[in-house]
């Protein structure tokens, strides 16, 4: 297909990062396979995962599909960038029509990128999978290559003021080692196996992340920080949390 957008972009934002003196730090991308398919599985901590576990595939000169929400091609800024990409449109109430394409894809010869946790982490540690990931690269025979992510969550995540601006972030990409997926394998134990490795990724590059002051509220509860709890993440992303209380007798009196 033809590439008219994608590069550009990928160049402009280079730029825009060089200009902003982003410490981009990229490990592991000899992995990506110079050809064929293959499903990029990130985990999720801010709202620009998907331009930064692209670059994971840039070093190989791969281009990643990346599987997002309807409405961000609905966007009038945002959509005519995602089609002219070529990313993956997933409507969450009919979810088979975006499984297909993207193994369609990935049987072309694409790198689809997905992000597994489904939404953000708050807690930025990486939160139960889903087993999409698996069965896409499972149908299409293609191998599955996990990626972390780390920095960018300081530039725009959920419940954050943007700083699109700000100067000097350090941005850690890991790319772990390929997982082979077979037919008949059950899909629970590789789930835990992706997360696992997943785990570990994010691990390494937050514990080896530079210019950690403490008690930031950019780095794990775990690690020192004060980003919320998984239980306390969950929480705050609770359905029930939206719900307007009940009003009490004396108010609908």
């Amino acid at each position: 297909m033809a590439e008219i957008v994608y590069p550009p972009v990928i160049r402009s934002a280079l730029l825009f990062f060089r200009v902003l003196d982003l410490k981009i730090n990229i490990e592991g991308a000899e992995r990506i396979p110079k050809t064929g398919g293959a499903v990029l599985v990130s985990n999720h901590v801010s709202y620009l995962d998907f331009i930064f576990a692209g670059l994971a595939a840039w070093p190989s000169r791969r281009l990643v599909r990346f599987m997002a929400k309807e409405e961000v091609f609905a966007n009038p800024v945002a959509g005519p960038l995602m089609r002219g990409m070529h990313h993956i449109p997933v409507d969450r109430s009919a979810g088979a029509g975006a499984f297909g394409a993207a193994v369609r894809a990935l049987k072309d010869g694409e790198i689809v990128g997905n992000f597994a946790e489904a939404t953000i982490s708050r807690s930025f540690t990486i939160k139960d999978i889903k087993s999409g990931p698996i069965r896409m690269a499972t149908d299409a025979g293609v191998p599955m290559i996990p990626v972390a992510v780390w920095g960018p969550h300081r530039l725009w995540t959920k419940g954050r003021p943007r700083k699109l601006l700000q100067r000097h972030v350090p941005i850690t990409i890991l790319v772990g080692e390929p997982m082979h997926p077979e037919p008949g394998q059950p899909i629970g134990d590789l789930t835990t196996e992706l997360r696992r490795r997943m785990s570990e990724l994010l691990d390494r590059a937050q514990r080896t992340y530079p210019e950690i002051p403490p008690g930031v509220w950019w780095q794990p509860a775990h690690l020192g920080g004060t980003a919320p709890t998984p239980e306390e993440a969950a929480a705050l992303d609770s359905p029930r949390r939206a719900r307007p209380a009940k009003p009490s007798p004396d108010e609908v009196s």
